[in-house]
């Protein structure tokens, strides 16, 4: 007996889910109403919906609430998505929102197919990627009471005029210095303070995470991972914890667009404009790959390093990672020698180098990435001209392809002889 499939849009909030119903081919879209914010809530709701010859399947935004809603109807066997939010289709003249019309708009849009929904990462994956926004906070929190301590320092007249800031010359220095008022002196001591109190808590959330390593069902991807240039565990983990299995890309440019390192384009008619890199994807991966590109401005080479990293590695990896070294070394400097900046150089190595992680990854799991067919060059197709003459006979003639100008073929006529 076939089922009727019942598509259910919840508008999940902190303490309250709307709740709207679709019937499948066409069937009534209604609001069933309001429940509580718990799963308590959400279990009576499939206690009263569920019948014999009704297949529920649900879907919610992704949002603050997380990925709790889809594993618990997931561990009772029903059809869960997470939707993701800027994706959806909207009318630009709706201008009414309400959590009613949202759970009536999921579910129309649910039974419709018009929704793309979101990778969800099991616990284990998610605990990762938790330590690890941890840790980034943690960074931006050095940085900002650095830039804190620096701002009061150049306010005073005593800028750091060393090469290179934070290391032992540096923290020298700031320990030997005096600033002229007790009160800024109070103030001078409470900025190093919290600098001392953040880089602690980025060394011990750094250790943290890198320990969760062993153990973690990715770490032989991470370790291959580790093979290219300017990635190491932090940000072979980060990658990982970020973006998941990155097998699931059919192609490095689904990778390259998810991470939003693909170029913007407004095109219309016979014109066509391409702007700056969309960044409409996952935020902490491309910046990891953007730290990692940097380092493809020195040659290739196979560091003492790199070596290490390297061992026990396959040879197919061992490959990649070489053949990487070589093209975005050489792709770097004839973007540099093109005049480009150089922002827009590591971000097109950027680009780039999410190819190189992809096969990485795919090789690592098991599932060699497919080699690009080579494409062969098209023979030149001489067009033809059809004519008649005057006694009504048609002739076929063979134009050869046109030749292209060259500078080299112009002639002066001023310098030129005169017959």
């Amino acid at each position: 007996m076939k089922k009727i499939i019942h598509y259910i849009g919840l508008d999940v909030h902190k303490n309250s889910i709307a709740v709207a119903i679709a019937v499948e081919e066409g069937g009534e879209l209604r609001s069933y109403g309001t429940i509580g914010g718990k799963l308590a809530d959400l279990d009576k709701l499939i206690k009263k919906l569920e019948h014999p010859g009704v297949e529920l399947r649900f879907c919610y935004e992704a949002g603050p609430t997380g990925y709790v809603i889809c594993r618990h109807l997931k561990k009772r066997a029903y059809a869960c998505e997470v939707i993701a939010p800027s994706l959806i289709p909207q009318k630009p003249s709706d201008q009414v929102k309400t959590n009613r019309r949202d759970a009536k708009m999921l579910a129309r849009l649910f039974r419709a197919g018009e929704l793309t929904s979101v990778h969800v990462p099991d616990e284990e994956d998610e605990a990762i990627r938790d330590l690890e926004r941890a840790r980034f906070s943690a960074v931006k929190d050095q940085r900002r009471a650095r830039q804190r301590l620096k701002g009061l320092l150049l306010r005073q007249g005593f800028p750091y005029e060393g090469k290179t800031s934070w290391g032992p010359a540096h923290l020298n220095y700031l320990a030997r210095l005096k600033m002229p008022h007790t009160a800024q002196q109070i103030a001078f001591e409470g900025y190093k303070a919290a600098i001392t109190v953040a880089t602690e808590r980025v060394a011990r959330l750094s250790q943290a995470l890198e320990a969760q390593l062993d153990g973690w069902k990715w770490k032989p991807v991470v370790l291959a991972l580790m093979t290219l240039r300017g990635i190491q565990t932090i940000n072979a983990m980060t990658l990982l914890a970020e973006l998941g299995d990155l097998s699931r890309f059919t192609n490095p440019h689904q990778l390259m667009s998810y991470l939003g390192l693909v170029s913007s384009e407004d095109s219309t008619g016979d014109k066509r404009h391409q702007g700056g890199i969309t960044k409409a994807g996952n935020e902490a991966g491309r910046r990891a790959l953007i730290e990692a590109a940097q380092h493809y401005r020195l040659p290739a080479r196979l560091t003492p390093t790199i070596q290490a990293r390297q061992h026990g590695q396959s040879q197919a990896v061992r490959a990649i990672a070489w053949k990487a070294q070589q093209r975005l070394h050489d792709r770097y400097h004839h973007l540099k020698a093109k005049g480009k900046k150089t922002q827009v150089v590591v971000t097109a190595i950027a680009r780039e180098l999410a190819g190189f992680v992809w096969a990485i990854a795919c090789t690592a799991v098991g599932k060699a990435p497919a080699a690009r067919p080579e494409s062969k060059p098209e023979a030149p197709q001489h067009r033809q001209k059809t004519s008649e003459n005057k006694s009504g006979q048609k002739k076929t003639y063979q134009l050869k392809p046109a030749m292209k100008y060259s500078a080299s073929r112009k002639v002066n006529r001023s310098s030129a002889p005169r017959p």
